[in-house]
């Protein structure tokens, strides 16, 4: 109505116009401001409107301008082809301008569509996460069409369900979710507008890929005639097979992460193999070797002699029940079953008891601890604590010469205990901060030590299920130095403690 009344005051306009031009022209020439009103109203308005405008400016001609004035009847015969020329002029000049205008409109909207698709294009590129570019997808498809979306993907059982965009689109009860259904395993577009019910309150498009049908786009228009535009559902289905390409990319990618994920557990088992294999082997070899000489030579040996094999029994056992242990705790910490058993225990104790466990291995190596006055009870579990401190304790009485001392620090740092233990040993590879604490990393160095390349790797497993940090830095002087930080609660209750001797 809005473009009628428009219509309709042009034509109004037009006759003012003409009214002033009269005195100084004849009737005919006023055809032409006439022309030019009903120009205006198709180019601005449409179609319609101008044919309205072309009708009303031939009565408003006939009875303002020709005579006899202010009715409809014609005196002058020859006033018929002047408004006949003028119906027909005025309806070609109408239909042309506003046949001109539709092509300009649709230039326009096939630009803004073309525009539109270049972008999701664009985004759809840089994109890899599946979250992500469904979300790109819709974002785009609710802007360009004036639609609420959803994207629907297939599970295991190819039964699809929504995966992102409005449930809405599913209707209160779900009811378009047998439509999307049929659109995914016929592939083609259902609901609303297409040959399978037409009715429906949504239009859904399936998301073709090369290897089928990856989901469907449902929309709900808010103006169904819009969508339904040959124009608009052609972009529609290119948008579906852009996010179908780029769903297909995502999954290829993960098709891919996954194998080089299998390659990876591949390499690392047999690195396992390799590296473990030789360590189970050493002890378990000795220990063959020393029980099959004490019973062959059941009574032809020494009782001292006899200690000490007894002795290489017990330690070789016990360094084989270490590596076991750390493989099992590096299977726990990967598996994520490592289960954290906090409660407040003072972290002199927990070195203690590390110390006194390490103590056969360290011999008499000189080991200094000071634990500073002010650090206060931790939260933790210090089973798994000590094993920490025992395994950077054990890592730099293989890497520091026998004859230099080790030193355990600890300290309340803002909000958190900080750890310590620091070597004069040969020092870290440059740039392998980092890398110390990966599995089976032993180091450049052309001395290899015994163990599997775990003691560290376990350390900041469990430092970090704590919720604390571990680094390695070189020490000032030479050497290396392991500071792992526990943080403290606000409700860490002080523990008066004395800095605790070294230990020779």
């Amino acid at each position: 109505m809005r473009g009628y009344l428009r219509a309709g005051a042009a034509v109004l306009a037009c006759s003012g116009i003409a009214a002033l031009m009269q005195r100084y022209f004849e009737p005919t020439n006023l055809v032409m401001v006439y022309l030019l009103g009903v120009m205006w109203v198709a180019v601005t308005v449409g179609r319609g409107p101008a044919a309205i405008a072309a009708v009303l400016s031939v009565a408003a001609f006939d009875y303002l301008f020709v005579p006899p004035l202010y009715t409809f009847a014609i005196a002058d015969t020859q006033y018929f082809v002047t408004l006949a020329v003028m119906l027909v002029a005025a309806l070609v000049i109408g239909t042309l301008a506003a046949r001109l205008r539709a092509q300009l409109d649709e230039a326009r909207t096939d630009e803004r569509r073309a525009d539109a698709l270049a972008r999701l294009s664009g985004e759809l590129v840089a994109l890899q996460d599946r979250d992500r570019i469904l979300a790109a997808v819709l974002r785009r498809l609710e802007t360009v069409f004036d639609s609420r979306a959803a994207v629907l993907l297939p599970d295991a059982g190819g039964r699809v369900s929504l995966a992102a965009g409005d449930p809405a689109v599913l209707g209160s009860h779900g009811d378009e979710r047998g439509l999307a259904q049929w659109a995914f395993d016929a592939g083609q577009p259902a609901g609303l507008g297409t040959h399978t019910l037409p009715d429906g309150r949504a239009l859904w498009v399936p998301l073709h890929a090369t290897a089928g049908a990856l989901g469907v786009i449902g929309l709900v228009p808010a103006d169904a005639r819009k969508l339904l535009a040959p124009g608009a559902f052609r972009l529609l289905r290119a948008f579906a097979d852009h996010a179908a390409l780029a769903l297909e990319r995502s999954r290829l990618a993960e098709q891919a992460e996954g194998a080089r994920v299998q390659s990876e557990t591949e390499r690392l088992r047999s690195g396992l193999l390799s590296s473990v294999s030789h360590d189970l082997r050493t002890p378990l070899a000795v220990i063959t070797g020393v029980t099959s000489t004490l019973l062959e030579a059941d009574g032809a040996l020494a009782p001292d002699q006899r200690a000490e094999m007894l002795r290489t029994v017990v330690d070789e056992a016990s360094r084989l029940n270490q590596l076991v242990g750390n493989l099992l705790a590096m299977t726990r910490l990967e598996s994520g079953t490592l289960e954290v058993r906090r409660h407040w225990v003072p972290v002199e104790e927990i070195i203690g008891a590390a110390l006194h466990r390490i103590e056969p291995l360290a011999g008499d190596r000189a080991i200094r601890v000071n634990v500073a006055s002010d650090v206060p009870l931790v939260a933790v579990d210090d089973v798994l604590i000590e094993q920490v401190v025992f395994n950077l304790v054990e890592n730099a009485l293989k890497h520091a010469p026998a004859s230099t001392p080790i030193d355990i620090r600890a300290r309340c740092g803002v909000s958190d205990v900080q750890v310590s233990v620091a070597d004069r040993g040969p020092g870290l590879p440059r740039g392998a901060e980092e890398r110390v604490f990966d599995k089976f990393y032993r180091g450049d160095a052309p001395t290899r030590v015994g163990g599997a390349g775990l003691g560290l790797a376990i350390c900041r497993g469990i430092v970090e299920a704590h919720g604390g940090t571990i680094r390695a830095a070189e020490r000032v002087g030479g050497g290396a130095e392991f500071t792992f930080a526990l943080p403290l609660g606000a409700d860490s209750p002080s523990v008066e403690a004395e800095p605790a001797a070294g230990m020779p």
